[in-house]
């Protein structure tokens, strides 16, 4: 009987190692179909990023409340889940508790510090399940999670709710280990036989098992995927100042050629000038489409852009969420044709529209909010490149400035002659 649960067991944790690595690599595929960019990492900057930003979750901190139950649910359920490497040897090997006997006291010790973060996970859940469903904040209530979003948030959260209960009844049905904190369940089972108890913390055992190898494999497919892809996320994360944009040299080069017409290359040297800004997926870069999948759907990016806040559509997270969802349309699509057969869409126009493009101001307000240092604004403004370079698609007043920038280099209407006159008109009236 021992041997088929030690074969059922390594049957059951080759597949779902099987299948979470078919989905990883998958979406490390569709990352990559973004174009390369060279982001300058800083080494030592980029650790400290993930330390701070991934682990620490430095951002969060200005609502310290949040913040450190977040960190709780966040770091506890990493750190319990070192766990998983003694159920797993547990259930190849066919021990119980491999690591007791050798580790003594410390075990015992380890095993209670777990519970303590499994009580606060299971708590801190249950107070987030009260914001989201019965509170109802505001950046949760937003149509932006109508549908999937909304319910996938919540199907973590009961998920982990779960997974701590089994962890704790697991411990205080063991007979052979007494822990703090389980301990304090042991009444409710006092009328159970060794027997009874050995068969309901071994079904704690292998549901508990089997839960986290199954979240495991709902984590690609869900926004809680950032628990993974915050840390690179965190690495890469831009340097420059925020305010500061990347300008297109192509654009550049073509203002100094009309200005010096002699500097333009000719004949072979005058290479075509490439796409300006974005449309489709393809024409974002990978730490753009790698964005997009580190997305926490937290909100905070929306409920501080003063666009939306005024009523406009633009909603950065909405942004972020259109992106990955059709850059898993295209994953779908080359899974289905073995490469992309074009399907006559575009993130530009039937994912993301011209009004919301439109709205943003550029404050950087979006970039400044996220926890895992997304930037919806670097999208934003290449889809609003294209647009406006591609497309020629403006509104009148945007084009009335570009002409005069193109005519007077200035925003005005005023010809560069005409710029001093103020100050004669100043001088007359002393």
């Amino acid at each position: 009987m021992q041997y088929i649960q030690q074969i059922l067991f390594v049957a059951i944790a080759i597949t779902a190692i099987y299948l979470f690595s078919k989905k990883a690599l998958e979406i490390k595929r569709n990352i990559f179909l973004g174009r390369e960019e060279d982001l300058k990492t800083n080494s030592a900057q980029g650790w400290k990023n993930v330390l701070l930003l991934a682990f620490g979750q430095q951002k969060m901190f200005k609502n310290p409340l949040v913040a450190v139950m977040h960190f709780f649910v966040y770091a506890g359920f990493i750190i319990i889940n070192i766990e998983i490497v003694e159920i797993i040897l547990d259930g190849v090997l066919g021990t119980h508790r491999l690591f007791a006997s050798p580790l003594g006291e410390v075990y015992i010790w380890l095993i209670n510090a777990f519970e303590i973060l499994a009580i606060s996970v299971l708590i801190f859940c249950v107070i987030f399940l009260i914001r989201r469903n019965i509170i109802k904040l505001k950046r949760f209530a937003s149509k932006d999670l109508n549908g999937w979003p909304r319910s996938d948030a919540n199907y973590i959260l009961i998920t982990e709710i779960v997974l701590m209960s089994l962890f704790l009844t697991m411990n205080a049905c063991d007979h052979t280990q007494t822990f703090f904190f389980s301990s304090f369940l042991k009444p409710l089972f006092n009328n159970f036989s060794e027997h009874s108890l050995e068969v309901i913390e071994r079904t704690c055992w292998w549901l508990h098992i089997i839960g986290i190898f199954a979240f495991a494999n709902y984590l690609p497919y869900s926004k809680h995927l950032h628990i993974i892809l915050a840390f690179p996320n965190a690495y890469f994360a831009k340097t420059e100042p925020q305010g500061k944009m990347e300008n297109m040299s192509e654009i550049q080069n073509e203002v100094l050629y009309s200005m010096r017409p002699e500097l333009a290359p000719t004949g072979d040297a005058a290479a075509p000038v490439k796409k300006f800004g974005a449309k489709d997926v393809f024409d974002l870069s990978w730490k753009n489409l790698l964005d997009a999948y580190s997305c926490t759907e937290c909100g905070r990016c929306t409920a501080a852009c003063p666009a939306n806040i005024t009523g406009k559509l633009l909603s950065p997270r909405s942004i972020m969420m259109k992106t990955r969802d059709r850059l898993e349309e295209v994953g779908r699509n080359i899974n289905s044709n073995k490469t992309f057969t074009e399907d006559n869409k575009s993130l530009l126009h039937d994912y993301i529209s011209d009004e919301e493009l439109r709205a943003c101001t550029t404050c950087n307000a979006c970039v400044e909010q996220c926890p895992v240092s997304i930037s919806p604004l670097d999208i934003i403004v290449q889809l609003r490149r294209y647009l406006i370079m591609e497309e020629s698609s403006a509104p009148q007043e945007w084009n009335s400035t570009f002409s005069n920038m193109e005519n007077n280099f200035a925003p005005w209407k005023f010809s560069p002659d005409e710029r001093d006159k103020w100050a004669e008109e100043m001088i007359n009236v002393e």
